[in-house]
């Protein structure tokens, strides 16, 4: 187990809050609102249902909130960060940014407020807030010449559109048609995580483990992102031409072909990088963890798609789309989300690569509500108490982190003063990998 420390600075010694430091970066008013999105939108699906009554209600605006809500919003704050390193210019800052935000919250609002008036404002400020993102990411990519990154805004942009495509359906109340295009943001969303996993993880581990060296593996990566973009691409197809209504009745088996090889590559990423050699490292595991899950699930997605699996096996655990949807979306996107929320946060604020105590705890429970909801899904007299069980443990985790971070992002890096205006090059710390 690495050392834990106490990070913590005399009253006296911490700089005062500063806006101009808030909207420095993309990750400190994104990491702050997606985990305080992600600690309100769980209380409010487990302990209070009865107020999501609107145009999206109940499993459609949880849905929506867990992926697009939260887990698509920490990956824009990251992305707005970490090009700023890439390319050595900052997206957004400033008064910009703030605007992104608050067409954010806007969205946030619209869809929990209910009404058709609510749902749509929330939709046109949900897409501006993705087009945006997009657009500011494609400008510094060009700008810093940082070609192999081109795709990124690609994918940023199919996500804004399954989201459309996702909320259209949800007014229609066609829930199989729902759970589809949730399918194509999942997949898009672990095109990118597959993306900014293989990458970091072994920068991080290198730097963090002496003497341990792992490889890049950039070539299976290359193979592993062909895979998954032929998994969205056959999703797509079948959207548009279903096999049932006279569509290529190959796309299913396809599709879950091209998913199964994307989770085995991304399983065997991992065994290469020696996660023996990280287990006393928890800053590290936990994303090793996450990175695991999100094979595991992608492997779960290819058995579902598939439609060969018979139903009665394993009560049908595997048949469902709830299987590969948690697998992926909780145990993959929320373990590695936890994990970069505070390394990467840790590393942009100038503080100490180092955990302490709340930031452990944090890791342990969302594993424990990982384990909580996935045995949730087994159908026994005991699948309501661990829903909570789950609840309790990711509203505890969320909450300790925004106890020991927000503190932080509101304020100056402590090695640094405020400046009066934000400079591109000068907002970039180089604690991601070009």
């Amino acid at each position: 187990m690495s050392r834990l420390l106490n990070i913590e600075e005399p009253a006296a010694a911490a700089p005062r809050p500063s806006m101009t430091a808030f909207l420095a970066l993309g990750f400190r008013p994104l990491y702050l609102a997606g985990a305080a999105w992600a600690l309100i939108s769980i209380a409010l699906w487990i302990f209070a249902p009865q107020v999501l009554d609107g145009p999206l209600p109940l499993v459609y605006w949880h849905a929506h909130e867990m992926l697009w809500g939260f887990i698509i919003t920490i990956a824009v704050g990251f992305l707005l960060t970490a090009s700023a390193t890439w390319t050595g210019f900052n997206p957004l800052s400033g008064r910009p940014l703030g605007l992104l935000c608050l067409l954010w919250v806007v969205a946030r609002a619209g869809f929990l407020a209910g009404g058709l008036p609510g749902f749509w404002i929330a939709t046109a400020a949900e897409l501006l807030f993705f087009l945006t993102a997009a657009a500011s990411l494609m400008r510094v990519m060009v700008k810093g010449r940082s070609r192999r990154n081109y795709g990124l805004p690609v994918v940023m942009l199919a996500l804004g559109a399954a989201d459309l495509l996702y909320l259209l359906a949800a007014l229609r109340g066609d829930y199989v048609l729902l759970m589809q295009r949730f399918d194509l943001g999942l997949i898009g969303m672990a095109v990118i995580a597959l993306l900014i996993a293989r990458r970091v993880i072994p920068f991080f581990s290198m730097r963090m483990v002496q003497g341990l060296q792992i490889p890049m593996l950039t070539r299976s990566g290359h193979v592993q992102m062909v895979f998954s973009a032929l998994a969205l691409a056959a999703g797509v197809l079948m959207q548009i031409v279903p096999p049932a209504n006279g569509g290529p009745a190959f796309l299913p088996l396809f599709m879950a072909a091209s998913l199964a090889l994307t989770g085995l590559i991304s399983l065997g990423q991992l065994l290469a990088w020696r996660p023996l050699a990280v287990l006393r490292k928890p800053m590290l595991w936990i994303l090793y963890l996450g990175y695991a899950f999100i094979g595991i699930g992608l492997l779960a997605a290819a058995v579902q798609v598939s439609g060969l699996l018979d139903p009665s096996l394993l009560r049908g655990m595997l048949a469902r789309s709830a299987t590969h949807v948690h697998l992926i979306g909780m145990a993959g996107f929320c373990i590695l989300i936890i994990g970069m929320l505070t390394r990467t946060a840790l590393g942009h604020l100038g503080r100490p690569l180092a955990l302490d105590r709340s930031m452990l705890a944090s890791y342990w429970l969302m594993v424990a509500a990982v384990v909580f909801r996935l045995a949730a899904l087994w159908p026994s007299a005991a699948s309501q108490s661990l829903l909570h069980l789950a609840a309790c443990a990711w509203i505890l985790c969320m909450g300790l982190y925004l106890w020991r971070f927000a503190p932080m992002l509101i304020r100056p890096r402590p090695d640094k003063p405020a400046p009066a205006v934000a400079p591109p090059r000068a907002a970039a710390q180089p604690a991601q990998a070009r």
